[in-house]
């Protein structure tokens, strides 16, 4: 329980900062309904184009319904079980971060489907005006994102605090609030990423290699449900994803401050506060995004980015000096400048990842256009150079991110590594902003082809559509960067709390100890298994839109000459239903897992062994959890662009055998840039979780 004379101290200056922070939160909140309102009274173009981007937008809304129907479900038991095992403020934390990552992610795609004709019809104007529509349409989302995830945490703090309660139920709140949000997040990648690529691998392979018809054809049944995926996926998914991301990864510097920090009340409210001048700093930024004289759209998007991380950096000086001064010693030896230091390489981590990712994924760059000589050779060339670049795509940001690590931990010890998590993600907003312009540059895209525009327009579009490519890429490389620093103090705080929950059992992690080595093996193990079930579901995914699709071509003789329409809806429906049947099992299987774990080893062998093996799959997981994550991600997006780069009238353009070559190994990222790799990182996240509630619930 709070000392009296903290709680008076809570109610002046803490009350004060935390203030700020909502205020921070409810300008993120209000720039999203300014830009929405400013979105919503543009064009959206012609009949043709607003009755395309409607079929669109219901197939995205029914799919969502069923989506979180099914997940619903799951999040009733879940809560019941939580509120009865572990205390009623653990159930209402789960129930609400679940909520809110659902609404953030429905948010997010409901302006995305609203966008995308509008940014093809500003496309018809110029490169410019497409551009600045598709990334406020990006920002809307991205705010909505870091709004509710902000306010969502800081109400939690100061409701709890106004209650008197004790810091240690406060954070069994705040992570049950970021487990709920992960496991949310799970299921909306996992489903959205089996739908969208699904459909995806379906329309290429039937639509461009069988019938020699371009991308986004009308006359393709699985063209609508390509789209929908775009959205439900890379939208609505990611939206979700980002949340969790940003919930746990503050909610971890938070507990970490309490953990091994005496008087940590200070330190604890710091990250919020630092998070919540990091917003306003990201709404500032997205008036620098313009396009300049030489009309590159990278250039102009990290412009926003650059400006973002200065005011940033500003911001996180000044709370720091207001804060704690530079000189002054907080603890042990750390000074308030030793913790701007550690914000600073959060920060910087994240400059160099989107960097990193840019050159593994962009068409302007070696990797691609290797990807792309292959494909001269064939399908099998390509896929062996498509692997061997997103494998090497895994060494650089390993070791930016271990050089953060070590940086933030001579800085200011484990703390200072939950402040650079905690700082990256505080340029969410503006990242949320870049990736989210992806999917909507997709479907715009999409639209100018089904609605019959001239290519010029076309040709905009697919500028900006390839680019969105990359852009995505990037954002994917930036959360499972900042997991890998949210996992290893999600582990830390597992071994601080085994020390205060069972002081009596001598648990020192040695690599000498067997059980911890079995525990490593099994937890680098089974992030590949989650892998290939979710690979899989894709394979069949995709298998029954060819044979969908294939059908309608052969029964529907009037879809090739434009005659009669294709059923379009039939595809959106078999997706539906079999991508929220096949999220459930993998989607378990990080909560189930631990658990197993534990059961099995301490029934056989002992507490101490089974806490030991536990700390092991922890370990493991994080490690080729991380690693696959990268690979995938950033192999995916440069099998995308390599045939984007083809496309361009490069080795031989549209219908060459480098094409058809280019775009086999486009189906083969397609899982892993939108599905798998994606879903890993809120994988990593719910197993650290898990353990470290199964301690509360011991």
């Amino acid at each position: 329980m709070l000392k009296k004379k903290d709680r008076k101290a809570c109610m002046n200056t803490e009350c004060i900062w935390l203030g700020i922070v909502g205020f921070s939160g409810i300008i993120a909140l209000l720039y999203s309904a300014i830009v929405t309102r400013k979105i919503l009274s543009l064009s959206g173009g012609t009949f043709e184009m607003q009755r395309i981007a409607q079929a669109i937008q219901e197939g995205a809304q029914a799919y969502l319904k069923r989506q979180f129907l099914t997940i619903s479900v799951v999040g009733v038991i879940l809560t019941g079980f939580l509120y009865q095992s572990l205390g009623y403020h653990v159930g209402i934390g789960f129930a609400l971060g679940a909520v809110l990552s659902g609404i953030s992610g429905y948010a997010g795609m409901s302006v995305s489907v609203r966008a995308n004709a509008r940014t093809t019809h500003a496309a018809r104007s110029g490169l410019a005006q497409g551009l600045a529509v598709a990334f406020q349409a990006g920002a809307i989302t991205g705010f909505l994102v870091v709004g509710l995830a902000l306010l969502g945490v800081t109400g939690i703090f100061v409701l709890l605090t106004m209650l008197e309660t004790t810091e240690r139920f406060l954070l069994e709140t705040l992570v049950s609030f970021g487990f709920g949000a992960s496991l949310i997040s799970i299921f909306s990648r996992l489903a959205g990423g089996i739908f969208t690529k699904g459909a995806d691998v379906g329309a290429d392979l039937v639509g461009k290699i069988e019938q020699g018809i371009p991308e986004d054809d009308p006359r393709n049944p699985a063209v609508i449900a390509d789209n929908v995926g775009d959205n439900v996926g890379d939208c609505a998914g990611m939206s979700a994803d980002l949340f969790e991301t940003y919930v746990v990864t503050l909610v971890a510097a938070l507990q970490i401050a309490f953990l091994t920090i005496k008087d940590s009340r200070e330190l604890m409210v710091y990250p919020l506060v630092v998070s919540g001048i990091c917003v306003l700093s990201c709404v500032l930024s997205t008036y620098a995004v313009r396009l300049g004289k030489k009309e590159n759209i990278m250039n102009a998007l990290y412009k926003g980015l650059g400006t973002a991380v200065v005011l940033s950096l500003v911001g996180l000086t000044g709370v720091t000096w207001m804060f704690f001064g530079f000189d002054r010693v907080i603890y042990d030896t750390v000074t308030g400048g030793y913790l701007v230091l550690s914000g600073a390489v959060g920060m910087l981590v994240t400059g160099l990842l989107v960097w990193i990712t840019e050159f593994y994924t962009s068409t302007a760059h070696r990797p691609v256009r290797e990807i792309a000589n292959a494909s001269v050779t064939g399908a099998a060339t390509n896929i062996i150079c498509g692997l061997a670049v997103s494998m090497e795509a895994c060494f650089l940001p390993a070791l930016v991110v271990c050089a953060g690590i070590l940086c933030a931990y001579t800085f200011a010890g484990l703390f200072g590594i939950a402040l650079a998590g905690s700082s990256m993600l505080a340029l969410s907003g503006i990242i949320i902003a870049i990736d989210a312009y992806g999917p909507v540059t997709d479907n715009a895209g999409g639209i100018a082809e089904m609605a019959g525009l001239p290519p010029s327009v076309r040709n905009i579009t697919d500028t900006l559509d390839a680019v969105g490519n990359t852009t995505k890429a990037i954002t994917k490389g930036y959360a499972i960067g900042s997991a890998a620093l949210a996992s290893l103090i999600l582990f830390s705080a597992y071994t601080q709390e085994l020390k205060h929950f069972f002081p009596d059992l001598d648990i020192n992690f040695s690599l000498s100890d067997p059980f911890l080595i079995t525990g490593l093996f099994l937890g680098g193990a089974i992030p590949y298994l989650f892998s290939s079930m979710s690979m899989k579901a894709v394979g069949r995914a995709g298998a029954a839109i060819v044979v969908e699709v294939r059908r309608q071509f052969a029964e529907i003789k009037g879809i090739m000459d434009g005659s009669e329409p294709p059923e379009y809806g039939k595809a959106v429906d078999i997706l539906t239903k079999f991508s929220l049947k096949a999220m459930i099992v993998p989607s378990l299987l990080p909560v189930v897992f631990p658990l197993g774990v534990y059961g099995v080893i301490s029934s056989g062998f002992g507490q101490a062994q089974a806490f030991s093996a536990l700390g092991g799959v922890l370990m493991g997981t994080m490690i080729t959890g991380l690693f696959l994550a990268l690979s995938m991600t950033s192999g995916g997006g440069a099998w995308d662009n390599a045939k984007k780069y083809i496309e361009a009238g490069n080795f031989g353009g549209k219908g060459s055998s480098a094409y058809q070559a280019s775009v086999v190994g486009d189906t083969v990222g397609d899982p892993y840039k939108d599905t798998t790799g994606p879903a890993m990182n809120p994988f990593i996240k719910i197993v650290n979780l898990v353990a470290l509630m199964l301690l509360a619930f011991l």
